[in-house]
């Protein structure tokens, strides 16, 4: 065991001490019913535009996803709030006829300077009203799994210290907040300082930010690079899964020398076993968005309607390999 390992042990026993002793008052079961409302219970094939290097802004990614055949659409909370403010929530509701909201966008600056911090902090509950209204109630981002600067300890403190605040203001509206792990070894191997790269490392973050609605942005890509297995997979919770993205790996690449922005479109390769992986997902009982993002430059270099094609027939063999059809 390397010494980050270790911290990443130690940090990952804290949170499930924490869990068993929270300090806060917890909303799970309030949070966890909102995901359900207006929907059925169960994964669907979500569309980010960006993610897949289309550029469309929200009535465009809703003619593409009704276009393709993807369930859910990630929710643009800027563009809502214009769009509200200038003609109406009702009207931004009509838009999204018979097409789920997969998350919305992260509007808070968590790791800037103060200032930048405690300004776009000031405008989340705003926002986060606004998307509690419209019915999406989940929000994530992603956490560095290294440093220059800080110490393994003095990270953690940073990072209960900065997303306390933004997980209370969540909560008071119903939302859960995905924390998303960052697997490869090649992502942090010549960083000072190590900080938590494994599934259970970020659910003991979750669990020391104490808010009750902090869980897994869970990404197929990096649960493989941490090496991560389908056991550890199946020790999961629904409530621990906010959002859930899915890739593929090159296939000839060690695991320890995969690169994170060379990936490939699910069940491209096979080098990730997804359909057990959703296979468990769907036994854990998660029922929220499944979001390709496979930074793949051969998708990035297809035309659009190409590239929603391709994205939307991965998905299509994962749900068929996995049984979820």
């Amino acid at each position: 065991m390397t010494l980050t390992d270790g911290f990443d042990k130690i940090g990952t026993e804290y949170g499930l001490f924490l869990t068993l002793n929270p300090p806060w008052n917890w909303k799970g079961d309030e949070i966890a019913s909102n995901f359900a409302k207006g929907r059925e219970s169960k994964m669907f094939k979500n569309l980010s535009p960006g993610a897949i290097g289309v550029s469309a802004d929200m009535q465009q990614g809703l003619t593409y996803a009704r276009q393709f055949g993807f369930e859910g659409l990630d929710l643009n909370i800027h563009q809502a709030s214009q769009m509200a403010e200038e003609q109406s929530i009702n009207e931004v509701k009509a838009l999204w006829d018979g097409i789920n909201m997969g998350g919305w966008s992260f509007p808070v600056a968590w790791s800037g300077p103060e200032e930048e911090y405690e300004e776009s902090l000031a405008r989340l509950p705003a926002l986060a009203a606004l998307a509690a209204e419209l019915g999406c109630f989940r929000t994530s981002t992603w956490i560095p799994p290294a440093s220059n600067e800080k110490t393994y300890g003095e990270n953690w403190d940073f990072h209960v210290r900065r997303f306390r605040p933004i997980t209370q203001i969540l909560a008071d509206h119903g939302h859960a907040l995905g924390l998303e792990f960052i697997g490869p070894r090649t992502s942090r191997a010549k960083a000072t300082h190590g900080f938590v790269y494994t599934m259970d490392g970020m659910r003991g973050l979750a669990a020391a930010i104490g808010t009750g609605n902090v869980g897994l942005l869970l990404d197929a890509w990096h649960w493989y690079t941490a090496q991560s297995t389908l056991s550890d997979l199946a020790q999961l919770y629904p409530e621990d899964i906010v959002y859930v993205h899915v890739n593929d790996a090159p296939s000839g690449i060690d695991v320890e020398d995969q690169i994170d922005n060379v990936r490939c479109l699910p069940a491209e390769t096979g080098v990730i076993p997804l359909a057990e992986f959703f296979k468990i997902l769907a036994q854990v009982g998660y029922d929220g968005p499944v979001t390709v993002e496979p930074f793949s430059q051969k998708l990035r270099e297809m035309k659009p309607e190409q590239a929603l094609q391709a994205t939307i027939d991965s998905l299509d063999t994962v749900w068929e390999q996995a049984g979820l059809t």
